[in-house]
């Protein structure tokens, strides 16, 4: 019976395989919106409990109203993302040798799932602490990156099984994308500061890192600005040597979401931080974050002029 099921099981990486791989890259993306609702909606102790919802029930209960719906909602969500990366390694399974590449960052995608339970768990037992709702925000943003690298790998776009040769780039495109990439990720860790100093706390009685919410909303512009220089600089060498192709599309992608990113964060700045434009920028900050390790990705595995 298990042979028969291995049979039928990919020989090489095909639709089914592709598929998922975006199902797991939108799924992350889609954890940070829904993780995002719960802080934005006060729901963030709609379950005061953990691992169960509440003392007595797994599950949400109708008493419980609409914040126990969003929490719950948020925690089901870790589920499906599970299933995804786990039948992911079955379809792997034939290949776990040939394409070690792939069936290794599923396998740190399913394995990083029970370690943002627990940390999901302990933002629930330490009444939303901002630095550990912080540290879970930042491992979701790494399961973008994963994810993002692995359907660049699945769609053979980069590593060592890509299906066409990119041209070549110039010499300075790996350390511009390396530089933006590493920017996107300081000013990500610099939001979830300023976030854990600001009024959107998850619940009227969660605590806050007691910091200067202005001041370090003018230090996390600063990597924002570098991010915004380092692609200006890619996007006119694109222009310049005429260079078409991923490569292209990647740094025109990155190009928009910086550019989104840039008049969220200033309009929500000016405005008082509404509810919405703060979703809105979480979202922004996981595409910054895949559109920066696309941008590196593709860059990394090209040949040099």
């Amino acid at each position: 019976m298990a042979g028969r099921l291995v049979s039928r099981l990919p020989r090489t990486v095909d639709a089914r395989v592709r598929r998922l791989a975006v199902a797991s890259l939108i799924g992350q993306t889609l954890l940070v919106v829904t993780g995002g609702a719960v802080r934005l909606t006060a729901s963030g102790l709609g379950c005061p409990t953990w691992p169960r919802c509440t003392d007595t029930s797994l599950v949400n209960t109708p008493e419980m109203g609409i914040h126990g719906f969003i929490e719950f909602g948020n925690r089901l969500l870790t589920f499906a993302l599970a299933a995804v990366a786990a039948l992911m390694l079955v379809y792997l399974w034939n290949l776990r040798k040939e394409r070690r590449d792939l069936f290794l960052l599923a396998l740190g995608l399913l394995a990083s799932i029970p370690a943002q339970a627990v940390i999901g768990g302990i933002t629930v037992l330490t009444n939303l602490n901002p630095w550990v709702v912080g540290l879970h925000f930042l491992v979701s943003m790494a399961l973008v990156v994963f994810a993002t690298l692995l359907v660049n790998r699945a769609f053979g776009r980069t590593g060592r099984f890509m299906a066409a040769r990119h041209r070549a780039l110039p010499g300075i495109m790996r350390p511009v994308t390396a530089a933006v990439a590493l920017f996107s990720a300081l000013a990500v860790m610099l939001g979830v500061v300023v976030t854990g100093a600001g009024p959107h706390a998850g619940d009227a009685d969660a605590p806050r890192n007691g910091l200067d919410w202005d001041l370090f909303s003018h230090i996390h512009a600063v990597p924002a600005y570098l991010i915004t220089a380092g692609t200006a600089v890619a996007l006119a060498l694109v222009v310049m040597r005429r260079i078409n192709g991923p490569f292209r599309t990647a740094v025109l992608g990155l190009l928009g979401v910086t550019v989104l990113q840039a008049v969220i964060g200033f309009t929500q700045y000016y405005n008082g931080i509404p509810a919405l434009l703060v979703a809105a920028h979480m979202l922004g900050a996981a595409l910054l974050m895949a559109a920066a390790t696309n941008a590196w990705d593709i860059a990394r595995s090209s040949p040099v002029e």
